[in-house]
């Protein structure tokens, strides 16, 4: 039976995939992807050619339409998101729902996540991390989810663009200065650099410089007074 293969793909650094990603995109009939010049890049980089399709969140209904087509032809497909794991503040959930609903094996290969790197530097404390991923653009809605958040008194971890960091900070560093964040950008690439302190620090800091590329921030858990 066809199978869909959920490859995750670096964050950064051409040299993070897996052996077995490559043999998976090497195996694969065809790569349906979020951006198919993203992941022309890692193909050819690697030598590896195959037709492409593009399955991003403004199409990912009709596109998984014609992957599971295909999965239902005797094709094996491999999705790519642009960076990281798929499904993981990524599009891919409504592909692999729809390949699943139909009856086809949908198989992970593990890999990169943003998540998982800032947290494995991190040295949180603690058996839970909340993984909440990019918050609402709109300020009401960003404020009040982050409001809750700190409130729950758990370590967290969000994802931001270069566009919304200093204004996510700047929530941050308002709603309580004093709280700890470890603010991760440019992960796996030359110039990474992690910042960590309180939050008002942090935006001090975050301010001054020439920011690029997208952010995670784990925000640590409320001491335990």
């Amino acid at each position: 039976m066809a199978c869909l293969f959920i490859v995750a793909t670096p964050i950064g650094n051409l040299k993070d995939i897996s052996l077995r990603a490559l043999e998976c995109l090497k195996g694969a009939d065809l790569v349906a992807c979020e951006d198919t010049r993203r992941s022309l890049k890692l193909l050819n980089h690697y030598g590896i050619k195959k037709p492409l399709m593009s399955c991003h969140a403004h199409n990912e209904g009709k596109s998984a339409s014609r992957v599971v087509a295909l999965l239902r032809e005797g094709k094996d497909v491999a999705y790519l998101s642009d960076a990281g794991t798929p499904g993981i503040s990524d599009p891919g959930q409504r592909l692999v729902r729809q390949a699943r609903d139909a009856g086809f094996p949908v198989v992970p290969l593990p890999g990169p996540s943003a998540f998982a790197a800032l947290a494995s530097v991190s040295g949180c404390a603690g058996k839970t991390l909340v993984f909440e991923g990019f918050l609402s653009p709109r300020p009401g809605r960003r404020r009040s989810r982050l409001r809750e958040l700190l409130d729950s008194g758990e370590a967290f971890i969000l994802y931001e663009s270069v566009h919304r960091i200093i204004k996510l900070l700047a929530d941050l560093a308002d709603l309580e200065p004093e709280r700890v964040v470890l603010l991760g950008r440019e992960m796996t690439k030359e110039f990474e650099e992690y910042l960590e302190g309180p939050a008002g620090e942090i935006l001090r800091e975050a301010t001054g410089k020439n920011l690029k590329g997208e952010f995670s921030v784990l925000v640590f858990g409320r001491k335990k007074s």
